[in-house]
C-alpha cells in the first residue's frame, strides 16, 4: 500500500506502508511514519539543518540493514544535501540534510527507523551545538548505568555545567551539554574526556574509558569519543530498531531513581508523557556552557 502526501509544499509517495517492521508487535512501516508525524514538532529542533547518517532498515528490525552517508543522485531533487570532504575516504560526501517535516518523513520512508543527526548544523559544521557523554553498558545491568549517570551529574554540578539526560532507547543513557556552537569539535571532545576520566576515577569498578570491548567487559563505557566531527547519536524522540519500538526519551534527573528499563518509553507510551511534561530537552539548544570556567571549577 502506497500513499501520496503533500507536506511543507512537497508532494511525494510513502511506500509499502503495510510492511511489518516489528514482527512481535505487528508494528508496520506506516505506524512508524505516523509516529514521526505525531512528534515532528518535538524532534525537528534537534535534527533540522544537520547532516544525517542514514541507517536504513528497509525490511524492519529483523531484516538486513545498511548505513548510507552519500545520497548524491539517490534522493528527490528537493531534498537538501551538504557536501563534506571525508579525509578517511579522500572524497566529498553528499550528506542528507533534514530541513522540515517533509524531509523527516521522506527519510523515514527510506527505511530509517532511527534518526542520526550530526552534533553541528550545516552553517557551522566544525562547531557542535552540544556535547554528549554516551554511557554504554557491556554485560552489566542498567542499574549501574544509572549509578554512572549520577556520577557524571556530580562532576558536571561541580563544574557548574548545565546538563540534560535521556535514555538511549537501547541499554544506555545519553548526557548532553549545550555548547551553542562556541567551540570546535576538538575542544568539545577534550572537555568530554575530562568528564569521562573524572567519572571513571569515581567509579573504577563499574566504569571504563577503554574503547576496546575486550578491555571493558562488565563495565559501563563512558564514551567521550562521540564528540568528533561526523559522529552521530540517536536523536531525542528517535525510535530505535529494537523490540517494543523504544524511544530515546529525555528525562528529568530525578527520574533516574525510578527508571527500571529504557523500554518503559515506546512509540505507544511516549505521547502521554509528552502531553504531561513537554520537551524536557530544549535547554540543550540554549545558552552554551563556558568550558574554560568549568575546567577552572574542576581544578583541571
Amino acid at each position: 500500500m502506497n500513499e501520496l502526501i503533500k507536506i511543507n509544499g512537497q508532494k511525494f509517495e510513502l511506500t509499502n506502508l503495510e510492511k511489518i517492521y516489528w514482527p512481535a508487535e505487528k508494528y508496520t512501516k506506516g505506524r512508524l511514519i505516523e509516529y514521526y508525524h505525531s512528534v515532528a514538532k518535538f524532534i525537528l529542533p534537534y535534527i533540522k539543518n544537520r547532516p544525517h547518517s542514514l541507517n536504513r532498515y528497509p525490511n524492519g528490525i529483523k531484516g538486513q540493514s545498511f548505513y548510507q552517508k552519500d545520497v548524491k543522485g539517490k534522493v528527490a531533487d528537493w531534498i537538501e544535501t551538504a557536501e563534506v570532504y571525508s579525509e578517511s575516504n579522500d572524497e566529498n560526501i553528499n550528506y542528507y540534510v533534514c530541513t522540515n517535516e517533509a524531509s523527516l518523513l521522506y527519510m523515514v520512508n527510506l527505511g530509517c527507523i532511527e534518526i542520526n543527526p550530526w552534533f553541528s548544523e550545516v552553517k557551522h559544521l566544525n562547531e557542535p551545538d552540544f556535547l554528549a557523554i554516551d554511557l554504554d553498558p557491556l554485560d552489566i545491568s542498567f542499574k549501574q548505568v544509572i549509578e554512572t549517570a549520577k556520577a557524571v551529574k556530580e562532576v558536571l554540578d561541580k563544574a557548574g555545567a548545565k546538563a540534560y539526560c535521556k535514555t538511549s532507547g537501547a541499554t544506555g543513557i545519553h548526557i548532553y551539554l549545550p555548547l551553542n556552537a562556541k567551540y570546535d569539535f576538538e575542544i568539545s571532545k577534550e572537555f568530554a574526556h575530562v568528564i569521562a576520566e573524572m567519572t571513571n576515577n569515581m567509579l573504577p569498578k563499574i566504569t571504563s574509558i577503554e574503547r576496546s570491548p575486550s578491555k571493558r567487559k562488565k563495565k559501563v563505557y563512558i564514551d567521550y569519543l562521540q564528540n568528533r566531527k561526523g559522529q552521530t547519536l540517536a536523536a531525542p524522540y528517535s525510535v530505535r530498531p529494537k523490540p517494543k519500538a523504544p524511544v530515546s526519551t529525555p528525562l528529568e534527573w530525578k527520574e533516574l531513581n525510578s527508571i527500571g528499563s529504557p523500554e518503559e518509553f515506546t512509540i505507544e507510551t511516549i505521547h502521554k508523557r509528552l502531553k504531561k511534561k513537554g520537551d524536557l530537552f530544549k535547554g540543550v539548544l540554549g545558552k552554551g556552557i563556558d568550558i574554560e570556567k568549568c575546567l577552572k571549577n574542576l581544578g583541571a
